[in-house]
């Protein structure tokens, strides 16, 4: 599914994040930056051990917030490291959606034109999936109306059919209330 909202094209794709070829993926991480299971421990095996070499020089980062790696040997070029929340810590709605926001500031930042991110908080950290595409899609479109010098390509790649259907109705009903 695809749309373009002021020159950005957003796509909700199912699949593998690590296989992408954009110029960044998204990393659903600890504030530790230790890449351990789901998303990160397929980005560590296929991705090589330098990224979670230059996690460990970076030593942290705040939930809600975002740091950049090099991506070793993915096609993508760079890894963005997102801290979502974990369910249950409170104010979990808009730690997601700052860490979303980083995510794509940080894009922005270091003149990439692509980004895909997976369903931040979703897996080992327990936010519900329905919550997790509403609050990212609503960042996401919202972030179309930003003065965005380089990026224009926003990918959402959902690793199931169950996480692509939450998602493609979730975009469905937002895209018709634009």
């Amino acid at each position: 599914m695809k749309t373009v909202l002021n020159g950005v094209t957003i796509e909700l794709v199912r699949g593998d994040i690590t296989d992408l070829d954009t110029d960044a993926i998204v990393n659903a991480a600890n504030s530790q930056l230790i890449l351990g299971a789901g998303v990160a421990g397929a980005i560590r095996a296929k991705g090589g051990p330098s990224i979670q070499e230059e996690c460990l020089a970076i030593g942290h980062c705040d939930v809600g917030g975002a740091v950049i790696t090099g991506a070793g040997n993915l096609k993508a070029r760079h890894v963005i490291h997102a801290v979502g929340p974990r369910m249950g810590e409170g104010s979990e709605p808009g730690k997601l959606a700052s860490a979303v926001r980083a995510s794509l500031d940080l894009a922005e930042a270091h003149g990439l034109a692509s980004i895909a991110l997976p369903a931040i908080s979703t897996g080992v950290f327990g936010y519900p999936l329905e919550a997790c595409a509403d609050v990212m899609l609503r960042v996401i479109i919202d972030y179309t109306y930003e003065d965005l010098e380089s990026l224009r390509y926003i990918v959402v790649c959902l690793y199931d059919e169950r996480a692509f259907s939450v998602f493609r109705s979730a975009f469905e009903d937002k895209l018709a209330d634009l």
